[in-house]
């Protein structure tokens, strides 16, 4: 398992590939699987490579990424089967230390021959061509948010309106209801659907905090790929 080099462009397009039909590295929520992934890139994926770039502005967003859930392994042990980790500085993976002598090692060490490099760039060439040969899918997700208020005494109906008005491309609201918090306060839990390539969780909850007057804090209570 692995991406390749992820500090090249053949590694990345190998990543966006592998995010095109999934929101995180493992399951489905952000983990240390992500920020493992996140933290050997040299930067932000170029423009093109559209799954990659909303996938690492996600991560970006966590500002304490050492609380995410899971437990950091090498980068051998994510991404695509059939592929191993090259990138720079990253550790071997377990499996790959456990190979048999017997078995024939396409990627190599660092002093891989010319004929193991040639046969990596192939490996690594179909796999970037049988992925753009695949029909393209919109990646959408559900969402479950809860906005809480400040208070009692904010009017939920017109918060509710608020939220709401946010509109752009890749969103679409859905059902919601109010839900008890204690203190005689109730918070919004609101449902909507979203394009993971156009709109990120980060992006809705920096507008709706931004009715500040009504909004005290919105947590994601539900995230699942649809």
């Amino acid at each position: 398992m692995g991406f390749g080099d992820l500090r090249a462009a053949s590694g990345l397009k190998v990543l966006n590939g592998f995010l095109s039909e999934r929101s995180y590295i493992e399951g489905y929520v952000p983990s240390q699987a992500d920020v493992a992934v996140f933290d050997s890139l040299s930067g932000a994926p170029s423009a093109d490579l559209v799954h990659a770039l909303r996938w690492y502005h996600h991560i970006l967003s966590y500002s304490q990424r050492s609380s995410l859930p899971g437990v950091k392994k090498p980068l051998g042990q994510y991404g695509p089967p059939g592929l191993a980790d090259t990138t720079s500085g990253s550790a071997p993976s377990a499996a790959k230390e456990e190979e048999d002598d017997d078995d024939i090692d396409l990627f190599g060490s660092d002093e891989e021959d010319e004929e193991a490099e040639r046969l990596k760039e192939e490996r690594l060439a179909q796999y970037a061509a049988k992925k753009s040969k695949k029909p393209t899918i919109i990646a959408k997700s559900s969402l479950l948010l809860d906005v809480k208020p400040w208070d009692d005494e904010t009017d939920m109906k017109q918060l509710e309106a608020l939220v709401r008005s946010i509109s752009m491309e890749g969103l679409l609201w859905g059902q919601s209801k109010l839900l008890p918090v204690g203190y005689g306060i109730q918070k919004l839990q609101i449902n909507c659907v979203i394009e993971d390539d156009k709109v990120g969780t980060d992006m809705l909850e920096e507008q709706i905090t931004a009715f500040e007057d009504f909004v005290q804090s919105m947590d994601v209570a539900a995230f699942n790929k649809i």
